[in-house]
């Protein structure tokens, strides 16, 4: 009977000092390290700003787009979609590109995880753009730009969201 005692004991010994040795180990990450940073950079911008800024770049060097709304569900982007003459749309698209982070204070996205100029930050918003250079004999390549807010805040979209039906009961009629 002792050396069960004895056992238990040890065991309880044991699991305490397991138990001590976790909640030591443990509780360094759990500390509370703040709110979270932004997702992004600067105030937010509306999409109306930001598909006009990319617009006004594009048509300076000669490109005109239009613009194709795909505000759907929620998700906050853009599409722009035009054409422009085969022989100097990568001049132009190279130009409008530059002189958007130039006048309009756009950057480079670092966050995506390879090269590429093509992609541009601003504010909450992100641009990936691109034309069909090699699309064959053409006399137009086809030129897209993409946009994508990365947090909607207020007025970033296009349209208000559809309303849902108020669960809400009618006034009483006097």
């Amino acid at each position: 009977m002792r050396r069960i005692r004895a056992r238990a004991a040890l065991g309880a010994l044991a699991l305490a000092a397991l138990t001590t040795a976790t909640a030591t180990a443990c509780s360094h990450p759990l500390r509370d390290l703040g709110p979270l940073p932004p997702r992004f950079s600067g105030p937010p911008m509306s999409a109306d700003t930001a598909v006009g800024e990319m617009t006004a770049v594009l048509a300076a060097e000669g490109i005109v787009v239009r613009r194709e709304p795909s505000n759907l569900n929620g998700m906050c982007s853009e599409r722009l979609s035009g054409h422009h003459a085969q022989e100097t749309v990568a001049a132009a698209f190279k130009a409008a590109l530059a002189r958007a982070r130039s006048e309009h204070g756009w950057q480079d996205d670092p966050n995506m995880g390879w090269e590429s100029q093509n992609l541009l930050r601003k504010g909450n918003w992100t641009v990936v753009a691109g034309f069909s250079g090699d699309s064959g004999p053409g006399p137009q390549a086809l030129v897209l730009v993409s946009l994508n807010c990365v947090d909607a805040g207020e007025g970033a979209a296009t349209a208000p969201a559809p309303s849902s039906p108020s669960l809400a009961p009618a006034p009483a009629a006097s």
